[in-house]
């Protein structure tokens, strides 16, 4: 399921702490567990609620993707200033203030009048799980200092964490169906309310020393960078790829995201420090998981939207049809566990990536009543197999080579990467989607079955760009990554989401 992979070590400067163990550790892990657990549902719980959210709002087939990339656009472009904030300001305190503005956030999306003041609410709920998702994961690791503790406080994050986008899924069905969609967001204020009231006296406050300098210009050029992007592509679909606003913000976009490299060369603390991704297995680990995330969040939305719109389904039913891509890939991510050292990262993830686009072509083939059980069942069983071959080699990979003090720039980075390629991938697809669709209808009556035909025709085209960006990352796996087996770090991998 769309979501971001994380290593145990990678709590950027966290740090192994000294004395004894803290006798409250386990308590405060299962606070900590229930704030992760509130970040991952929100990842799909909410895609089950888009249908009937934007036909509340009366919010565009083209602007419909922000309720997305809102979030992941806010989330990826801040995390890596998030866990220096929560290094240096206090991981409890950045906890607290990132659990209790995900909650507010929550209440302003599940009070929404608008489609904009929706777009706004994500935008923040990312804000503060950049800030949330990081403090976390470095308390884990300054309270769990034992290396055997620690990997069952890694695996009870990291189930929760793989689990969680199923109960999300299932629990959308639940709230949009029998509920409103509005609780979808709404429900982060209890889950919110009981975490903080239990953080505050049981988890301990600890920070890192040395220089506190943030690079907070990096992050607002980066973010900026990505925001115009995403819009150009949006303007795309609106006004065409050769409209004037479309080629402008997309030009704006690359420049800003030029800016940031120069920034991050002269910056003497750097959000992202280039030695990271310049090294050659690194850098094809960041782009395979940029081209994953595109190929991934785009293909979840319009399957969300094919079960509901095109299929009738009810929210729930669309909850429950859409969990046999989870169960793929964790049935894949425990057997690339046991075979990656015998095998190596590399032919794992050239598999998971043939794999995965496999199952996305097969989607392309759907129609207006295509079966279940005989189509969309093992079009997701195997798109799910690919992702979990794919995903647990990339989070290893990301730490090949990285000295101690850059293990938590690596892996929030591959975090990073994950939630931006999606931000791209939804906007991209979803303009590829929209024009498939105008383009369909041209010359045809305007009656109810043409429309039908259109919606499925562009579902279709969306299925095939996902597919070819996952092929692309497996061909960037295959030039760039030159890793043997024997060079792979064995540490704590957590798959989150």
């Amino acid at each position: 399921m769309p979501g971001t992979t994380s290593t145990a070590p990678g709590a950027p400067n966290a740090g192994p702490s000294t004395g004894a163990p803290h006798p409250r550790r386990w308590i405060a892990l299962a606070v900590i567990a229930v704030s992760q657990l509130m970040v991952v549902l929100d990842a799909t719980i909410v895609n089950i609620a888009l249908p009937q959210a934007q036909a509340d709002l009366g919010i565009t087939d083209a602007n419909r993707q922000w309720v997305i990339t809102a979030y992941t656009l806010a989330f990826g472009g801040l995390l890596l200033l998030g866990g220096r904030i929560a290094d240096y300001w206090g991981r409890k305190r950045t906890f607290l203030v990132g659990m209790t503005g995900f909650a507010l956030a929550s209440a302003l999306g599940g009070l929404a009048t608008t489609g904009e003041m929706l777009f706004a609410a994500r935008a923040l709920q990312g804000a503060f799980g950049a800030l949330l998702a990081p403090a976390a994961l470095a308390l884990l690791t300054v309270l769990f200092t034992e290396a055997t503790e620690r990997a069952k406080a890694f695996a009870v994050y990291g189930a929760i964490a793989g689990g969680g986008s199923a109960v999300g899924l299932l629990l959308g069905g639940v709230l949009t169906e029998y509920a409103d969609w509005r609780w979808c967001l709404l429900v982060n204020i209890p889950v919110a309310a009981i975490a903080i009231a239990f953080a505050l006296p049981l988890v301990p406050e600890s920070r890192a020393h040395g220089n506190t300098r943030y690079d907070v210009p990096g992050a607002i050029v980066v973010t900026a960078g990505l925001v115009s992007l995403v819009y150009g592509f949006t303007k795309a679909a609106e006004d065409g790829w050769d409209a004037t606003a479309t080629l402008g913000f997309i030009a704006a976009g690359v420049v800003l995201l030029a800016a940031f490299v120069v920034i991050e060369l002269r910056s003497s603390h750097p959000l992202l420090p280039l030695r990271i991704i310049l090294d050659r297995n690194r850098g094809g680990a960041f782009l395979t998981s940029t081209l994953i995330g595109a190929g991934l969040f785009g293909a979840f939305l319009f399957l969300t939207f094919y079960f509901q719109v095109v299929l009738q389904y009810k929210p729930l039913e669309a909850g429950l049809a859409s969990l046999p891509v989870t169960a793929g890939v964790l049935i894949a991510a425990g057997g690339a566990s046991q075979l990656m050292p015998r095998l190596g990262a590399k032919p794992l993830m050239v598999a998971g990536a043939v794999l995965a686009a496999l199952g996305m072509l097969v989607l392309t083939q759907i129609d207006v009543n295509t079966s279940f059980l005989t189509h969309l069942l093992p079009a997701q069983v195997i798109l799910g197999l690919g992702l979990g071959f794919t995903f647990v080699p990339l989070s290893s990979l990301a730490l090949v080579g990285v000295p101690e003090h850059d293990a938590g720039a690596a892996s929030a980075t591959l975090n990073a990467t994950q939630q931006i390629g999606g931000s791209l991938g939804t906007a991209l697809l979803n303009t590829f989607y929209t024009s498939a669709v105008a383009a369909y209808l041209v010359g045809k009556a305007p009656n109810p079955v043409n429309q039908v035909d259109a919606l499925v025709h562009g579902y279709r085209v969306a299925f095939a760009w996902g597919a070819a960006l996952i092929v692309l990352a497996g061909l960037a796996t295959l030039v760039l990554v030159k890793v043997r087996k024997e060079d792979i770090p064995t540490g704590n991998t957590v798959h989150m989401g």
